[in-house]
């Protein structure tokens, strides 16, 4: 470790002390004969404090992490919550008071952690008022208090068989433990019409865990009244679950929202845009529509409870009459990134050789961008219909059949084919394109 600390050493014979800087993990050393100090036992406990901080730090980081303090309604049912046994790991000052004999240490910082072994319970009362409600915020923060105090035995110089009670044979007690506890609190809202009810902010110092909501003539609470706030800094896995990189994941083939997690700061996002429809020509064969664009990255600095709105891009149609097919539509994740759609394959009943494959879409916004595949154009001689680009596409029909609708995320759709032979060819519709994905993981 390379925090230090600096060891007072007192020589009884000589009346000096000596200032010694070591570091957290150094050990005391004592010697048979010599007169044992208090610091010696008091410097003991403070570097494993230190010590067991370190690690902490290592591997939970210097923020707040919660693990345990489940809370669920008392048995039986009643306006009780209890919160269960748990901890709260915390960056702070290694002793902000003094420590028996030892100065307090506020220069130094570890990560302490407070244990309750024991549940804490909280009562909460319903709103006085018909139709209002109540939200009750239950917060915590780590807490250190000396305690336990005895009147202890001192040595007597003048007579070592008759001891002193108390320092000085004062008779006073003294506190005999530093404990380090989870603290907790509840902190009523204000109360008012159901569903407008307001929850209380988070105080400076502690970390909001749960909000409880009580509603007006309600008696007994159920676990349908108690939220997880989506900031409290709970532990996202234990160690058996914990694997590599991102282990979860959350697919959309629908626009919606993504909540971030508990614990979440960053997510991995991979965005297809919607594949372009197929063209339907009176006389030639349709052309295909294009693929959808991809982007992907990994998106950090977001915030537990954050709401990002995810659009996922429409394929394109084709038109049930003679033209050109529609493009398909773009997806996105929030402002983050996004990827167009493929263009919609040619069609109409302008007189041309051939009819052209809808363009790719692109990928904007991302480290990683890529282009989607143009659909094929229209295959006259062969009165055959352009095939869509991408995965997943849809096959060109051959002679007087109808285009394949593309079936993988973002393919393009393909053209309809023309009737084979004949002075008067006729074409025939091409098939949609597909729709666009987002994936997200964390």
């Amino acid at each position: 470790m390379d925090a230090p600390i600096r060891l007072i050493l007192y020589d009884f014979r000589n009346e000096t002390s000596v200032s010694i800087k070591g570091y957290f993990m150094d050990r005391t050393i004592v010697y048979p004969g010599a007169i044992p100090l208090d610091t010696d036992i008091l410097n003991i406990n403070r570097n494993v404090l230190i010590g067991i901080g370190a690690l902490n730090a290592a591997v939970f980081g210097t923020g707040v992490v919660a693990d345990g303090l489940e809370c669920s309604p008392t048995v039986p049912p009643s306006l009780t919550v209890s919160v269960a046994p748990g901890s709260i790991t915390q960056y702070g000052s290694v002793d902000p008071n003094a420590y028996g004999s030892l100065a307090a240490d506020l220069s130094e910082q570890t990560v302490k952690t407070g244990i309750n072994l024991d549940p804490v319970t909280f009562t909460l009362a319903a709103p006085s008022s018909s139709g209002q409600s109540v939200n009750y915020l239950i917060e915590a923060t780590f807490s250190e208090t000396d305690t336990l105090p005895v009147v202890l035995p001192y040595v007597n110089a003048a007579n070592p068989s008759v001891p002193y009670s108390g320092p000085n044979n004062s008779g006073g007690a003294q506190n005999t433990m530093r404990i380090e506890r989870v603290q907790l609190q509840v902190k009523p809202g204000a109360a008012a019409m159901a569903g407008t009810q307001p929850t209380p902010a988070v105080d400076a110092g502690w970390v909001g865990l749960y909000v409880v909501t009580v509603n007006y003539g309600q008696s007994a609470l159920t676990a349908a009244d108690i939220t997880t706030l989506p900031t409290a800094p709970f532990l996202s896995f234990k160690l058996p679950q914990l694997r590599p990189g991102f282990s979860a994941m959350q697919v959309f083939e629908q626009s919606g929202s993504f909540t971030v997690p508990a614990g979440v700061t960053q997510v991995k996002v991979r965005a297809i845009g919607g594949g372009g429809g197929a063209g339907y020509h009176a006389t030639l064969p349709g052309a295909g529509g294009g693929q959808g664009g991809m982007a992907m990255d990994i998106i950090t600095g977001l915030t537990p409870g954050q709401v990002i709105p995810v659009t996922v891009g429409a394929g394109g149609i084709s038109p049930a009459s003679p033209g050109s097919g529609g493009g398909g539509g773009t997806s996105s994740f929030g402002t983050f990134l996004s990827a167009s759609g493929g263009g919609g394959g040619q069609g109409g009943t302008a007189t041309l050789f051939a009819t052209a494959g809808g363009a790719g879409g692109i990928g904007q916004g991302a480290r990683i961008i890529q282009g989607g595949a143009m659909g094929s154009d229209g295959i006259t001689v062969a009165c055959r219909g352009g095939d869509g680009g991408g995965d997943g596409r849809g096959r060109g029909g051959s002679g007087p059949v109808v285009g394949f609708a593309a079936t993988g995320f973002g393919g393009g759709g393909g053209g309809g084919g023309t009737t084979i032979g004949g002075s008067n060819p006729v074409g025939s519709p091409g098939g949609q394109g597909a729709p666009g994905l987002i994936v997200v993981a964390y």
